[in-house]
This record gives structure tokens, sequence and C-alpha cells, in this order.
């Protein structure tokens, strides 16, 4: 007990403790108000109307779900199977996903799961993962193709360690993999027979971010590796800045480059949500941090959080580049940083040369 209590005191001595106590819950008091002056004032809900439709044709559309060992991934992949679509569930641990996948298959008898082991930290991990599912699309006899990608897989780390490609190990989990990710399944995406999606979980905690430029050692997290102390907080809604920039540009490209609008990109956040995501704060700091969401009104459960995710997977089909929160088929406006044009193509531009550095690396192997 005496450990636990040193360690919250050390954590609470710290800048990243009030960057999170002050900037964090301002972040998030900021986007109720949104949602609160939009009741106000009438705004409308961004319809949802089933964009892709799992009871139409012979086979059910596939989704993708990143973390979905646990919590929202885990509250999605629950969601969207009863939704009936083909949930392929992907995570780091074969154990919780084999569990959860039975879980889903004794609340829904008729509900297709499929599971892959795969760590968004690892590029290698990601290319297997990409060579895995169409092997399995090929095998089972399906239409090479998916329809909707959530990219939910995110931690919160608080000590710094460089992944096995040398990015920090938060920001390769949160933004890089992701990034990866959506590149490697976007051909997949863009053969969909209906229209397909891509769901990028982000966080209210972008707010508190800032950033004037991108290049290399910004995006993988080297500049933050000289910091004396490592910046869990600022990394962390770096990060989700990061993604959320990212979700802009990408709906952006493929407006420009496809006039069908096959593939559309949406922003989920699913506000302040009782998960294992602060597992490495210290425990006291975790249960402290809870009780106030709780006071307050504004802590959810993973199943109310998933919400907002959901509102995104199922909405019309020409919804694209907006931030859905709150539930209830809810948007709001996010911050102005994170809907900077020139910011978020450099963003781009900058990630593209790391993607295609590796893959040119992972094929020369």
């Amino acid at each position: 007990m005496m450990k636990d209590v040193k360690e919250a005191f050390c954590f609470v001595c710290t800048c990243d403790f009030w960057r999170m106590v002050l900037f964090w819950n301002t972040a998030l008091v900021s986007s109720y108000f949104q949602l609160f002056r939009a009741r106000i004032f009438g705004s409308k809900a961004t319809p949802i109307s089933c964009s892709i439709n799992p009871h139409k044709g012979s086979s059910r559309p596939i989704c993708v779900i990143t973390g979905a060992n646990s919590g929202l991934g885990r509250a999605t992949a629950f969601a969207l199977a009863e939704k009936g679509f083909f949930v392929v569930l992907v995570g780091r641990s074969s154990q919780l996903l084999s569990e959860t996948l039975k879980e889903i298959k004794n609340k829904y008898k008729d509900a297709q799961l499929k599971y892959f082991e795969a760590d968004m930290s690892s590029f290698e991990s990601i290319f297997k993962f990409k060579n895995s599912l169409e092997q399995w699309l090929s095998d089972s006899a399906l239409h090479p193709s998916i329809q909707l990608l959530v990219n939910n897989a995110g931690i919160l780390a608080t000590s710094s360690g460089p992944t096995i490609d040398g990015y920090d190990r938060m920001l390769a989990t949160n933004y890089i993999g992701p990034f990866f990710l959506t590149k490697l399944l976007l051909p997949l995406l863009k053969n969909s027979y209906i229209p397909s999606r891509v769901v990028n979980v982000t966080s209210f905690t972008h707010r508190a971010a800032f950033i004037k430029k991108f290049n290399k050692d910004s995006v993988t997290g080297v500049r933050f590796s000289t910091s004396r102390q490592y910046p869990c907080a600022r990394i962390y809604e770096y990060s989700k800045l990061c993604l959320l920039l990212f979700s802009y540009e990408l709906h952006r490209q493929l407006r420009l480059l496809d006039d069908s609008r096959q593939v559309s990109v949406i922003a989920a956040d699913p506000g302040f949500v009782k998960t294992n995501l602060m597992r490495e704060l210290p425990r006291y700091i975790t249960s402290m941090a809870f009780l106030g969401g709780r006071i307050v009104g504004l802590l959810q459960s993973p199943e109310e959080g998933a919400e907002s995710i959901i509102d995104a997977a199922l909405s019309t089909p020409e919804t694209s580049g907006v931030y859905y929160f709150g539930g209830k088929g809810r948007t709001i406006v996010s911050s102005q940083v994170s809907r900077d044009p020139k910011l978020a193509k450099q963003l781009w531009e900058t990630s593209c040369d790391l993607f295609n550095d590796l893959h040119l690396l992972h094929h020369n192997n």
C-alpha cells in the first residue's frame, strides 16, 4: 500500500499530472459545451441510416477492429456483431481475442467472427496481418474486400520504449500503426462492392496539443527522447492530434482522387471511458480520475463510449471528414490546429515517407 501511495505522490509532482488535470479536463468540458450549445440553438444530429447495410445481399460486410481485446474495441465488436457485420477482431493477445470471440458467439448465436493477432506498434506485424487477412479472404471464398476499418488500438504509456522500427512506442501504436494499416488495407476498402469506411478513434485530449510543423523526428517521437522525463501526457495528446489530422487529410485525398466517393473517413471521440487505457498510471491516480469523472457525470462505460464509434460506422454514405462525439449521432468541431490543411498535408507527406522507407526495407529483406 505504501508503495502505491508513494507512486501516486511522485506522479502528482510531475508536469504530466497537472497537464492531465488542467488541460484534459478543460478539453473534455469544451467538447461537452459544444453539445450543450448545439442543443440550445437546435443544431441537428448527423443522420444515421446504416450506410453499410449488414442485411443487404447474401454476404455480410466485413469489419476490421483493432484493439479488440478489451474496452472500447470489445464493446464495438459486440455492437457491430449485433448489427450483422462479419467482425474481424485484431489485437495483441490471442487468448483475450479468443475469449472475446466466444463471449460474442454466446450472446449472438448467428454472429460471424474471426480474429488475428497483430501488434499495431510493429510494421512487420501489421504487414503480416494484412497478408493473413488477404489469404483468409481468398481461402474462405469471400469477396476480396472489407467494408469497415475501425482504428481503435491505443495506449497511454508512462515510460519511453522504442519499437523495433525505432519509433516511440505510444506514437507507433496510436498513430503510425493506424496510418500504416490504413494504407495497406486501402485497396481492400476501395474494392468493396458497397461504399466502405475508415473510422479513426481519437480523443478530446487532442485539444491540448499544438505543433507548428512536422518532420521525421517529430512524427516518430525521436524529438521526445531528449526529454529529461518522458512527457506521456504531451505525447498522448500529440498522437491523437496526428490521428485526427490524418483523418481529415485522408478524407480530402480520397475526395480529390475518387469522384465516386467509395471510401469515407470519419473520426470518433468516445469521451472519458472507464477502460484499462490508464493501466500504466499509479493505481490511486487512476481510481481518483474515475471517481472524479463519476461524480461530475462524465465517466462512461465502454458500451456508452462506443456509441460514437457505432454512429460513425453507420452514418450515411456521403458523411465523411466529420468528428463524432457524445453519441446519438452528434458531431462537434475539433480544435483549430486539427483542421489546418497545410499541417495535415505536411504530416501526410512525412508519414508516407516513413511508410515507403519501411515498405522498401521489408521487401528487400
